[in-house]
């Protein structure tokens, strides 16, 4: 699954402060959330693909450990990340 070469340079411009600055972690939850948008509305379609429903799983589960990290570095960042992204807060 690619992403537009568009969406993942405004993506990182947004979240990672510039173009390329493609390591940080605001910037992979930002493009893993895309990536996740993706899959999700192809999955809706074919409901028996199940390698792709396995690389959804493993997805989520990378953007969580990013989040996990954003938010024992700096919660504030973390809830404006979360805000910005628009994916909701499953850590309480």
């Amino acid at each position: 699954m690619n992403l537009d070469k568009e969406i993942k340079k405004e993506a990182f411009k947004t979240y990672g402060g510039s173009e390329k600055n493609t390591g940080s972690a605001e910037a992979q939850v930002a493009l893993f959330t895309e990536k996740i948008a993706h899959l999700t509305e192809y999955l809706k379609s074919n409901r028996k693909d199940y390698n792709t429903q396995r690389s959804l799983v493993i997805m989520v589960g990378k953007r969580k450990k990013l989040l996990r990290y954003i938010r024992n570095k700096d919660i504030v960042n973390y809830r404006e990340l979360i805000a910005k992204v628009g994916i909701r807060d499953t850590f309480k």
